[in-house]
This record gives C-alpha cells, structure tokens and sequence, in this order.
C-alpha cells in the first residue's frame, strides 16, 4: 500500500470527523464555540496525526503517531459524551459515533500491531 488514501484506518477517521463536524456546525454559537472548536479539533486530530505517521520513514515513528491518533480518539469521545450530557446531542447520535470510535479504535490497534511486527522484521 503506497496511497494513503487507500489506508481504510485513515479513511474512516476522515469520515467520522466529517460526520462530527455536520454536527457541531449546526449549534447555537456558545456550545459551537466552547464544546464543538475542541471536538472537532480532537476528531480532525486522528484522521491528521494517521496521514503524519504514515508520511515518516521508520515504523516506530509511525506507531508514536498512531498512539498520539489514539489519544485524539480517547479525546473526541470524552467531548461526545460532555456533548450528551449538556443535550447538545441525542442518544442515536451518541450511539452511532460511539459505534464508529469503536471500530476506528479497534482498527487503529490492528494497524499498530502490524507495524509493530515490520518492525520485529526490519531487526
């Protein structure tokens, strides 16, 4: 795989933060200002912090991005439920984005555990 944009962790990244970023654009202007800036800076974070890893030389590098994309998701959903909480959000929504960082994070450790066995091969 040579395309970033063939990497199916990256491209469901992208997607969700889209999806989160629909969301918040459709919020009164404190809560977008205060809750939805971060969350969607968290949510572009992962998607952003994959592309970044993916573009450096050395495996290692790439999983330390990886984990700082893994921090970004751990993040995003910390806003998606303070989001619930202050009914910003319903509980399909909460639900569907909980189901999707789900998948990206049970992804994003599959993706990490192959470059971890490159790097037992480059050894």
């Amino acid at each position: 795989m040579y395309l970033l944009e063939e990497l199916e962790i990256y491209n469901l990244a992208q997607e969700d933060s889209d999806k989160i970023w629909k969301i918040v654009d459709g919020w009164d202007p404190f809560p977008k200002w205060r809750i939805g800036s971060q969350f969607t800076e968290a949510a572009d974070s992962i998607s952003s912090n994959i592309a970044e890893g993916y573009g450096r030389y050395f495996f290692k590098q790439q999983i330390v991005f990886c984990f700082y994309a893994r921090g970004s998701l751990m993040e995003s959903k910390n806003w998606l439920f303070k989001a619930r909480k202050r009914n910003l959000i319903d509980d399909a929504i909460l639900e569907e984005l909980v189901n999707d960082l789900r998948t990206i994070h049970k992804k994003l450790n599959s993706y990490v555990k192959r470059l971890k066995q490159e790097v037992r091969k480059v050894k």
